[in-house]
């Protein structure tokens, strides 16, 4: 057989050219600017040559510092198709994280959108490595560079630019991108993709039993492109011809609402609290959300309510599990076929299957592998093709090594069982288990049971200091627009949902719970406000 290279220059000459009248749109607020999957490729090429003046010659890091966009897709492609690596740098990383990411990565060139120069020109200078800024639908003029640093216009960079370029044969397993998680213990790790692991990725999104992409599909993009590579969906979009609907900077309820009824998606892509924001708005003003079929969730576990109220909708969520260092699809929950609506929803709310390229195995505090029962509880591990294999630049015995075993697989710090047909259930993150008496006591299954109730819209549990059990849940609530109860009621609906003795004697309401840089509950903040008398706890008897 021929060995042709999986690359990303060869999956934009497919996409640009078989699929080229499919269109990446952009929305702008009240409207949408469009472009064409073979317009895409044009300004791919055009941007390729003006990274060549800027002496991307090679492997240089190119940082992007931008909202999920027409141009952020521009650079997805033309920057590894050229042979260089494409930096998405997440814009909500604290500053001094931003500067750990720029300064590591040796990023030498940066690509912002024009509103988020006042964030970078905060930390701009304290990267060292960069030497050109590149400002996106904005004005270059707005952003004061420091000595040695020179700012561009994009329009003007690509004008007179040619529409084609001679892209490189590159190695398959060379570096194409990288993504630094979010850093909530230590300094963000990089996790390096290549070209071969990002095209057999993209190629599991297609398949059926997995989000299923196709070229019918308008997908929704929500999830971040500066996040674990917006879960691979602008890829897997150029593979089938999908079309792809980029919000921007327009992430709240009402612009998305807005989008959903402009622009017909049929799929999207989002963490659970997104939907959450969304649902409250259509319980205020209704709204019919067709085509929009599936949307597959990720980022943290998917309440079972949230999914219940979608299904009333018209809108199948769609569990699925992954992480930044796997790409990040590690599972999703399709099912198996012929069972009952009932059946197939036990199934539904589990965080998914594991495709045929993703190794998995349970691990106990002894490193002893456990059975595949749905009853042993384990820390998951995780092999495979798509799965990172070292964290970039980290040494053998540096910080950040252990998350991988001797043999090499990924320690995911996740815990849970796995069914005897391969779909896991997650239980907690090894950090938030709850240890009280000697029993575990998963967070997730208690904040699922909590806001499964109708006046509450959020739910966050974490361990706090107890002198008799060791640790005991306190439950933080955020409850929806308009209503009212109390932990004493709260408690009493949770009777039968859960064992008597995890019930929770502590309770705290807030008016948000804190997010991490990508959606995800921030605990280590909440536990923060515990310990610091900060947060009024009701402690029941």
């Amino acid at each position: 057989m021929q060995d042709g290279q999986l690359s990303i220059a060869n999956l934009l000459r497919h996409g640009s050219r078989i699929h080229g009248g499919a269109e990446v749109v952009t929305w702008t607020g009240a409207e949408a600017r469009r472009s064409t999957f073979a317009e895409v490729g044009q300004e791919a090429a055009r941007l390729a040559h003006a990274l060549r003046g800027l002496g991307v010659t090679s492997d240089q890091r190119v940082g992007t510092f931008m909202w999920n966009n027409n141009e952020h897709l521009v650079a997805y492609l033309a920057v590894p198709a050229m042979g260089a690596v494409l930096h998405t740098l997440n814009i909500r990383l604290f500053p001094e994280q931003l500067t750990y990411v720029a300064n590591h990565a040796e990023d030498h060139v940066v690509l912002v959108d024009g509103t988020l120069v006042p964030l970078l020109a905060k930390v701009l200078p304290t990267f060292e490595t960069v030497r050109h800024v590149v400002v996106v639908n904005g004005d270059p003029s707005s952003l004061q560079a420091p000595e040695g640093v020179t700012v561009h216009s994009y329009a003007e960079l690509l004008d007179g630019q040619p529409d084609e370029f001679e892209w490189p044969v590159v190695d398959e397993n060379a570096a194409a991108a990288m993504c630094y998680t979010s850093g909530t213990t230590g300094d963000p790790k990089g996790v390096v993709y290549t070209h071969r692991s990002i095209w057999l990725h993209s190629m599991q999104v297609c398949m059926t039993d997995s989000m299923a992409l196709s070229q019918a599909d308008r997908a929704l993009v929500i999830v971040p492109q500066f996040h674990a590579m917006s879960w691979g969906l602008p890829y897997a979009a150029l593979m089938v011809g999908a079309s792809l609907i980029m919000p921007d900077r327009f992430l709240q309820p009402e612009p998305l609402a807005a989008m959903i009824a402009a622009e017909k998606p049929t799929m999207a892509g989002a963490v659970p609290t997104i939907w959450q924001g969304l649902l409250a708005l259509l319980d205020q003003k209704p709204q019919d959300l067709a085509p929009l079929g599936r949307a597959v969730v990720g980022g943290s576990a998917c309440p079972p309510s949230l999914m219940a109220a979608f299904d009333k909708l018209g809108v199948t969520i769609i569990h699925a599990w992954g992480m930044t260092e796997t790409s990040p699809l590690g599972s999703v929950s399709r099912p198996p076929a012929g069972l009952s609506p009932e059946d197939a929803w036990e199934y539904r709310i589990l965080q998914g299957r594991f495709p045929a390229s993703v190794r998995a195995r349970l691990v106990d505090d002894d490193g002893n592998e456990l059975p595949w029962d749905n009853e042993a509880v384990g820390e998951l591990e995780c092999a495979g093709p798509w799965v990172a294999a070292a964290y970039y630049r980290v040494e053998p015995g540096q910080e950040g090594s252990e998350k991988f075993s001797p043999d090499g697989w990924l320690r995911t710090g996740d815990v849970g069982a796995i069914t005897p047909d391969g779909f896991l259930r997650l239980t907690d993150r090894s950090k938030d288990i709850i240890k009280s008496g000697g029993e575990w006591i998963s967070s997730v299954d208690l904040e699922n049971a909590v806001m499964s109730h109708p006046a509450v819209a959020e739910a966050a549990v974490i361990g706090v200091p107890d002198e008799k059990w060791s640790e005991r849940p306190l439950v933080a609530v955020v409850l929806r627009s308009g209503e009212k109860t109390t932990p004493a009621e709260l408690q009493s609906f949770l009777s039968d949902k859960v064992a008597k003795w995890q019930l929770p004697e502590n309770w705290t309401f807030i008016d948000e719970v804190p997010k991490t840089s990508v959606g995800k509950f921030d605990k280590k903040r909440l536990r923060a406000a515990a310990a610091d008398g900060s947060l009024d706890i009701a402690h029941l008897t």
